[in-house]
């Protein structure tokens, strides 16, 4: 971590021209990247720290810049060190919405992200992106018998438990495919989203980004694991969404949730089935390979979410049962 403070701060004092700064911690995320701010005598900027044996910190500034030109509010690149591992980014400010959200403002702030999700869908270029094929999606799923199952509950699934997750993977990538096809964030949430007084919300963590399911980003946002809301708030906020993706085309009238608002909640509750599930190994593995405990505390909200849904659908009844037994 020295050898790279100290590459850092050169490779800063470069770029700024020996204009004197001072760097302070911006955040931390679930990767190996870091954020620092940058403090200047006329402004802050946001340096990313992303070791290249880890992190793609060019396709960071390569998405940052197809995101801008569509008209989101990304971080602009003031500069770049690929090979280093290093960018120089606007600063969006120090707050996300998971710190502003409440009763109040929910109905404005969830409509402005659905906007700029919208935007995301229907203004950004995806040939280059990868799929989020049926491959990607089964491997994501992977990650709860590993992880949480086995590793976190130490419940290696028999074959039984075996056989009801391999038919649960098919229901939910069936239904995942049969989606129109968008770009996806793959982590637009309220910890991603940053508020912004004007042109908001401020979008970060893209560079995952791929071409999937029109309800994942969605159900990120509205079934966040970090913030919770009454279900019947939830679903309409969905509808809401569903009739402006109507309106700007990128949800075919002719399609099966385009013709029928209940299959296009059954979309968005089985794809929230899947992130969840991706979830729940992810912060296993966060808190048992990077010592990173504290995402096991927001696991009984995951949980939680998935044992609602898979309540009300009856091809999840095999999944209820499962999680009745944790």
């Amino acid at each position: 971590m020295a050898d790279r403070d100290a590459a850092l701060h050169a490779w800063l004092d470069q770029v700024l021209e020996g204009a004197p700064f001072l760097l302070t911690p911006a955040s931390a995320d679930a990767s190996f990247r870091r954020y620092l701010r940058v403090h200047l005598d006329d402004r802050t900027l946001i340096a990313m720290d992303a070791p290249p044996e880890h992190e793609d910190c060019g396709r960071f500034a390569r998405l940052a810049r197809r995101l801008r030109a569509a008209g989101l509010n990304a971080p602009g690149v003031h500069a770049a060190a690929t090979e280093q591992g290093f960018l120089l980014l606007d600063d969006l400010g120090e707050r996300p919405y998971l710190q502003v959200l409440d009763e109040t403002n929910a109905d404005r702030l969830y409509g402005e992200a659905m906007d700029a999700l919208l935007t995301l869908q229907t203004a950004v270029a995806t040939d280059d992106l990868p799929r989020y094929d049926a491959a990607f999606l089964g491997r994501e799923l992977g990650l709860f018998r590993d992880w949480f199952l086995e590793r976190h509950l130490g419940r290696a699934p028999d074959a039984a438990t075996t056989a009801l997750l391999d038919a649960l993977d098919r229901v939910l990538i069936d239904s995942a495919l049969e989606q129109p096809q968008v770009c996806v964030h793959r982590d637009y949430h309220s910890r991603n989203l940053m508020w912004l007084a004007a042109d908001n919300p401020g979008v970060l963590d893209f560079q995952d980004a791929v071409l999937g399911p029109l309800t994942y980003d969605l159900v990120s946002l509205l079934r966040d694991a970090y913030i919770s809301w009454p279900e019947a708030r939830v679903e309409g906020w969905a509808l809401d969404f569903r009739r402006h993706a109507l309106a700007r085309g990128v949800l075919p009238a002719a399609s099966a949730g385009g013709r029928d608002p209940a299959q296009f909640l059954r979309w968005f509750d089985l794809m929230g089935v899947q992130r969840h599930l991706k979830v729940c190994g992810i912060f296993a593995r966060l808190a048992l390979r990077d010592g990173k405990r504290q995402y096991l505390d927001d696991l009984p909200r995951v949980l939680d979410a998935l044992r609602t849904v898979a309540a009300r659908h009856p091809e999840l009844a095999g999944l209820a049962r499962l999680l009745d037994g944790l």
